[in-house]
C-alpha cells in the first residue's frame, strides 16, 4: 500500500528554513524554547496544537531535517535522549544496609562494651553474630539487584531519521529536538513527535495510557487542553508503531518526554515504609526498654546485698547477653531469604528482602488491567450473525488453538459454519495483518484486530496466506480513525468481477449494507435489530467491529472510498472482541478473597471493558462500584477526607491518568491499608514507588522495573498469589524464630533473677550463656526459616496493620514456656548447690540442662497452632539434623580440654544426661496441654 517514505508537506515553513539556510547557517539559530541546559526543564509549549510552520520555526528546522552540525551542538546542549534512571546501589551501600537495626545497635553496644571491660570472647562472638548476619544480608540484596540487572535488558534502539536531507539510522539516544523522524510498522518511538504525516498510522501507547487498543494517529491540529491520551497527532517516546507509516518532528527527548516526567517523578515519590521493618523497630525499642529496666533491678538489688559494682556491671553484661535474642537479625535475614529463594522458584525476584514480608502482609492488590489481568492480545470471543444467533469463541491469544461454538455449546450445522467462514473469509481478505507458525511458535505483526481476525480464521479452517495467493487486490483503502472502515477489492481471477471486503463500525459500514443473510435466505437489512445486538455486546465490554461484502459495478481507482463506489453490500456479522483474562487469574483473585485481600483495578483503559473484566472476576459488580478519571478529577483536593472516602469505596478505577493512580495507591495506604500495587508500564511507575510493596511486571518496561520491589518474571497474577503465600509463610517463619529467642531469652532472665533474689550465685558465665546461644538459638533458630508454610496460610485473614510481632497468643506461649524453663532450670540450680556440689559442677550439668531444654522447645516453635506431634519431620531435616549436631557438638565439647577451660565445663555421665533429658522434656507436655486447650476453647467459640 505504501510505495514510498513519507515526507513533510511542503509548504511556508520549509520555504522559510530553506531560505535561512541558505543566508545564515541554520546551525546558528536556536530553537525558541527555554534554556534547556538544564534537563529537569519541563518545556511547556502545546505542540499538539499548533501548525506545522510554526513548529518548524519554534525548533529552527526544516523537512530536510537538522544539520549534522547542528544537531551535534543540540546533544551537548540538550543531553542525550536517554530516561532518568536509579543508580544501582554498590556493594559498600548494600552492606551498610545490613547494619540498619535497632537489634544490631543493641548488641554493637554490647559488645563495645565487653570490649570495654576486656571481655574479649564475648565482644569476639557478639561481633561475629552481627558480621554472620550482615554477610547474608548482603549476599542475598546483592543477588537480587544482580536477577534485576539482567531482567533489564538494554536495547540499543537504532532510528530512521533525516538530516541535512539525507535519511540516516542513528541509535536513539543521539536523537535531539529539531530532529524529523521516520516512522514504519515495528519501529519503537524514540521521542516525542508531533506526526506531521500519517498513513494508516496506528501506534501501541498501553505503556503510557494503559489503553490496550493502539491509537490511530492523525494530521490536524487540536486543542490546547487536550490530554495526553487523544492527542492523536502526538506519539510518545516508548511506544510501538503497529501498522502504517508517517514522520514527525521531536519535540521534547530524554527527562523531558511524557515517559521522562513520570520516571522524574518517581525518584521524588517516598515509598511507604515496609511493615516488617515497622514491627521490628517497634519490637526491638521494647526488647531493649525491657532490658535495660531488668539490668537496672537487678543492679540495685545486687548493689543492696553488698555486691562489689565490678561484679554488679558483670552480672548486667551477662544479663544483657542473654536476654538480647542476638541471634534474631540472622533468623530474621535467614526467613527472608529463604522465601526469597523460593520465591524465584515460583517466578518472583525480590529487590529487598524486607519487601518478602511486605508481600504478605498486604491488605490490598491494586491491580493493572492490561497484561496484568489479561493477556494483552485481543481476541474475537463472539460472533453474531443476523439475525441475532451468538457463536461463542474458544482460544486466547494469537494462536489456532480454540474452536467456535453454538451459544449452548453445540456445534454450528453446516449452514451456520458456511456463514461464519464467510464472515472469516472476508475479514481474512480485508487485512494488513500477519499470522504464521514457525516451528511450535506462533507469530504475528500488524493491527492486533487484523491479527485476532486471522485466528478466528484459522479456527474455522481458514489460512490466510492460501487466500491471499488466490486472489488479486486492485485496490485498498486503509483504516482511519475518521473513516471508521477499511476496505479491500479485490477479483477471484483476473476477469471476473471486482468484489468488495469491508470491516469496521457499524456506523460507518451499515449505511452501504442492503441485505443480510439469515435462515430463510437473503432479506433486507434490519439495522435497529442490528444496532440493539451491537449496543448488548458493547455494554459487555466488547470491541465489536461488523463484517460484510459486495460486489461492485463502477470503476475502481487505487484508494476508492465506498462513497465514490457505492457498492450494494450483505452484512455477515458482528464480531466481538475482548482481551482475555489469562487462564489463571480467575483462580488467583478468588484464592486472594479467601486470604481477606482485597483485589482492585487501576485502568487507564475505557469504562466499559474494565467493568466487564471485573465483573468476570468477581472483583465488581456494579456500575456504582466503578469510579473513572474524570469522576476523579471532579472530587477536587486529595487531601479532602470526602476524596479519600470516595476511593476508598470503589473497586474498579478506569481511563485515570498516571497521577490519579498514585492518588489512589495514596489515599488507600493513608487509610491503613498495606497496599501492593502491580504494574508493566511507565504510567504505573509513581504508584508503584508510594505503594508499600511495588510488583512489576517482567516484560514491562524498565522503568516500573527499576522503582518496583518486586519482579515478576512470568506476568502472571497469579505468581504474585504465590508471592503472597510465600510472603505469609516467611512471617510465620520470623514468629517461630522470635518465639524460641524471646522465650529462651525469658527463661535464662527468669533464672538469673530467681537465682538472685534466693541470694545464690550466678547461674551461668557470661561466656556459657553465649555458647548456650550458639548451640541451640544459633543453629535451631536458623533451621526454623525452613519450616514449610502450614496448612491454611492462605485462608487466613491479613494481620491487622496496627498488630505487632507479638500478638496475644504469642504472648502466651512466651509466657508459659519461658516460665517453665526458667523455674524448672531454677530449681535445678538451687538443688544442686543444695546438694553440695561445688559453683562449677552445678554450672556444667545446669549448662547440659539448658541445652536440652532449648533443644526440645525448638519443636514446640515449629506451629504455634499444631501440636509438635502433628507437624511432619519432613517438613524441615534440616531442623532434625540441626538439633542432633548440636546436642553432639556441646557433649564433644564437654570432652575436649581446650573448650573445658574455657566454658568451664566438664564430661557427665549418660544417667546423668539421660535424667536431664526426661526433666528437659517437661517443657513439650506443658505447652502440648497448652495447644489442646486453646484449641478447644476456639471450637466453643465457632460452634
Amino acid at each position: 500500500m505504501f510505495s514510498s517514505d513519507p515526507d513533510i508537506p511542503e509548504g511556508d515553513g520549509e520555504q522559510q528554513a530553506l531560505e535561512e539556510k541558505k543566508g545564515n547557517s541554520l546551525s546558528r539559530r536556536r530553537p525558541s524554547e527555554p534554556d534547556t541546559s538544564d534537563s529537569s526543564v519541563k518545556t511547556t509549549t502545546p505542540w499538539h496544537s499548533l501548525e506545522s510552520e510554526e513548529i518548524l520555526r519554534k525548533l529552527a528546522t526544516s523537512s530536510r531535517g537538522l544539520d549534522p552540525e547542528e544537531a551535534a551542538i543540540r546533544l551537548q546542549e540538550y543531553g542525550k535522549n536517554t530516561l532518568p534512571a536509579r543508580k544501582p546501589p554498590g556493594i559498600v551501600e548494600i552492606v551498610l544496609h545490613q547494619f540498619k537495626s535497632p537489634l544490631i545497635y543493641i548488641l554493637l553496644i554490647a559488645g563495645i562494651i565487653s570490649v570495654l571491660l576486656d571481655d574479649l570472647r564475648d565482644a569476639g562472638f557478639i561481633f561475629l553474630v552481627v558480621i554472620i548476619n550482615a554477610v547474608i544480608g548482603t549476599i542475598q540484596e546483592w543477588k537480587a539487584e544482580q536477577s534485576a540487572s539482567q531482567l533489564q535488558t538494554i536495547l540499543k534502539i537504532m532510528s530512521r531519521a533525516r538530516r541535512g536531507g539525507a535519511e540516516i539510522k542513528i541509535s536513539a539516544e543521539e536523537i535531539v529536538p529539531g530532529d524529523i523522524v521516520l516512522l514504519e510498522s515495528g519501529s519503537r518511538i524514540p521521542a516525542d513527535l508531533r506526526i506531521l504525516r500519517a498513513t494508516n498510522l496506528t501506534i501501541d501507547e498501553s505503556l503510557l495510557t494503559g489503553e490496550s487498543a493502539a491509537v490511530q494517529k492523525v494530521v490536524g491540529i487540536l486543542k490546547e487542553d487536550t490530554p495526553v491520551s487523544d492527542r492523536y497527532n502526538m506519539a510518545y517516546a516508548g511506544s510501538t508503531v503497529i501498522t502504517g507509516r508517517g514522520c514527525g518532528i521531536v519535540t521534547a527527548t530524554g527527562s523531558r518526554t511524557e515517559v521522562g516526567m513520570i520516571a522524574r517523578a518517581v525518584t521524588e515519590t517516598v515509598s511507604a515504609k515496609p511493615p516488617l521493618l515497622i514491627r521490628m523497630e517497634d519490637f526491638a525499642q521494647k526488647i531493649g526498654i525491657l532490658v535495660i529496666a531488668a539490668s537496672g533491678v537487678m543492679s540495685a538489688v545486687a548493689l543492696s546485698q553488698g555486691t562489689a559494682p565490678i561484679e554488679v556491671f558483670f552480672l548486667a553484661v551477662a544479663l544483657v547477653v542473654s536476654a538480647i535474642p542476638e541471634g534474631l537479625p540472622v533468623g530474621v535475614t535467614v526467613a527472608l531469604s529463604i522465601a526469597s529463594t523460593r520465591m524465584a522458584k515460583r517466578n518472583v525476584i525480590v529487590r529487598t528482602l524486607s519487601a518478602v514480608e511486605s508481600l504478605g502482609s498486604c491488605t490490598t492488590i491494586a491491580t493493572d488491567k492490561t497484561g496484568t489481568l489479561t493477556v494483552n492480545q485481543q481476541t474475537a470471543r463472539m460472533v453474531l450473525l443476523p439475525p441475532g444467533d451468538y457463536f461463542e469463541v474458544s482460544g486466547e491469544g494469537y494462536t489456532s488453538a480454540g474452536d467456535v461454538k453454538q451459544k449452548n455449546g453445540g456445534s454450528p450445522d453446516a449452514e451456520d459454519m458456511e456463514k461464519l467462514r464467510k464472515l472469516a473469509l472476508a475479514a481474512t481478505i480485508c487485512n494488513e495483518g500477519t499470522l504464521f507458525k514457525e516451528g511450535e511458535k506462533w507469530t504475528h505483526h500488524g493491527d492486533a484486530i487484523d491479527v485476532a481476525f486471522l485466528a478466528l480464521a484459522f479456527k474455522l479452517g481458514i489460512n490466510p496466506e492460501d487466500v491471499r495467493k488466490e486472489l488479486k487486490v486492485v485496490a485498498e483503502v486503509p483504516f482511519e480513525s475518521e473513516r471508521m472502515y477499511a476496505a479491500v477489492y479485490y477479483q477471484e481471477d483476473k476477469s471476473g468481477p471486482i468484489r468488495v471486503a469491508v470491516k469496521g463500525a457499524m456506523e460507518a459500514v451499515l449505511p452501504y449494507c442492503t441485505n443480510m443473510n439469515v435462515s430463510e435466505g437473503t432479506v433486507p437489512i434490519d439495522p435497529v435489530a442490528l444496532n440493539r445486538e451491537l449496543n448488548s455486546l458493547m455494554e459487555k465490554g466488547y470491541r465489536a467491529l461488523v463484517v460484510a461484502e459486495g460486489s461492485v459495478s463502477g470503476k475502481v481507482g487505487e484508494e476508492s472510498e465506498l462513497e465514490s463506489v457505492k457498492p450494494e453490500l450483505t452484512f455477515l456479522g458482528i464480531t466481538g472482541f475482548m482481551d482475555p483474562l489469562r487462564p489463571d487469574v480467575n483462580e488467583a483473585v478468588q484464592t486472594c478473597k479467601k486470604a481477606g485481600i482485597d483485589v482492585i483495578m487501576i485502568t487507564g483503559d475505557h469504562p466499559k471493558t474494565a467493568l466487564a473484566i471485573a465483573s468476570e472476576l468477581g472483583i465488581a459488580h456494579s456500575k456504582e462500584e466503578m469510579i473513572t478519571g474524570r469522576e476523579i478529577e471532579e472530587l477536587g483536593d486529595p487531601e479532602l477526607p470526602t476524596f479519600i472516602a470516595t476511593l476508598e469505596q470503589a473497586r474498579v478505577f478506569a481511563r485515570v491518568t498516571p497521577v490519579q493512580k498514585m492518588q489512589i495507591v495514596d489515599a488507600l495506604v493513608r487509610r491503613g491499608h498495606y497496599v501492593a500495587v502491580t504494574g508493566d508500564g511507565v504510567n504505573d511507575a509513581p504508584a508503584l514507588r508510594r505503594a508499600n510493596i511495588g510488583v512489576a511486571m517482567g516484560s514491562g518496561t524498565d522503568v516500573a522495573k527499576d522503582t518496583s520491589s518486586m519482579i515478576v518474571t512470568d506476568d502472571t497474577f497469579s505468581s504474585i498469589v504465590a508471592g503472597v503465600e510465600e510472603g505469609r509463610i516467611a512471617y510465620d517463619n520470623i514468629r517461630k524464630v522470635t518465639l524460641l529467642l524471646i522465650s529462651t531469652g525469658l527463661a535464662e532472665v527468669i533464672l538469673f533473677i530467681l537465682a538472685l533474689f534466693a541470694g545464690l550465685s550466678i547461674p551461668l558465665l557470661a561466656v556459657q550463656l553465649l555458647w548456650l546461644n550458639l548451640v541451640t538459638n544459633g543453629i535451631q533458630g536458623v533451621a526454623l526459616a525452613f519450616e514449610s508454610g502450614e496448612p491454611g496460610v492462605m485462608g487466613r485473614k491479613p494481620r491487622k496493620p496496627e498488630e505487632g510481632i507479638f500478638n496475644d497468643l504469642m504472648v502466651k506461649e512466651t509466657l508459659i514456656s519461658g516460665v517453665t524453663i526458667g523455674i524448672i532450670a531454677f530449681a535445678a540450680w538451687a538443688w544442686l548447690l543444695g546438694e553440695g556440689y561445688e559453683e562449677n559442677g552445678a554450672r556444667n550439668l545446669l549448662l547440659l540442662l539448658m541445652v536440652l531444654f532449648e533443644n526440645f522447645h525448638v519443636f514446640n516453635c515449629r506451629s504455634e497452632y499444631r501440636s509438635a506431634f502433628k507437624v511432619p519431620i519432613r517438613n524441615n531435616y534440616f531442623l532434625v539434623i540441626g538439633v542432633v549436631m548440636m546436642q553432639g557438638l556441646h557433649i564433644f565439647a564437654m570432652q575436649i580440654p581446650f573448650m573445658q577451660e574455657l566454658l568451664s565445663i566438664s564430661p557427665v555421665s549418660f544417667d546423668s544426661w539421660f535424667r536431664f533429658f526426661i526433666i528437659a522434656a517437661i517443657v513439650i507436655v506443658v505447652m502440648e496441654i497448652f495447644k489442646k486447650i486453646r484449641t478447644a476453647r476456639d471450637k466453643d467459640i465457632t460452634t
